[in-house]
């Protein structure tokens, strides 16, 4: 795993949360914009999937691959299924959704790390 690529997660994840936060505190319903902003941030993830891929074949892998793969597949699937939630839910509580699916990415982006690197 590449540090600037977690960051980058862990930023996208938290920028898309204060904006699910904002649309919670004005008792608004998650918009389409907010719905690509977490397309992206799958998109960093996959990213983030290959270069792991690649660096795992080179030796440099995972201080427990199962864990890691288990973490990176739990990533992968939270904010699609909170897009979807989100989508049909068409009040307040989408974002509150979205708001909760985007720190979560964001927690275990870092977990994730730490198990990359044995911490």
């Amino acid at each position: 795993m590449i540090l600037a690529l977690l960051l980058l997660v862990v930023a996208l994840c938290v920028v898309l949360a204060g904006w699910a936060g904002w649309f919670v505190a004005r008792d608004r319903a998650v918009i389409l914009n907010q719905l690509w902003g977490g397309a992206v941030i799958e998109a960093v993830v996959l990213v983030q999937g290959v270069v792991a891929i690649v660096q795992g074949a080179g030796g440099d892998g995972a201080s427990d691959p199962l864990l890691f793969w288990g973490y990176f597949a739990t990533t992968l699937v939270i904010l699609p299924v909170a897009a979807a939630w989100a989508f049909a839910e068409r009040s307040k509580w989408s974002s509150v959704v979205l708001l909760v699916a985007s720190l979560t990415v964001a927690f275990l982006e870092w977990r994730m790390w730490q198990i990359w690197t044995g911490a």
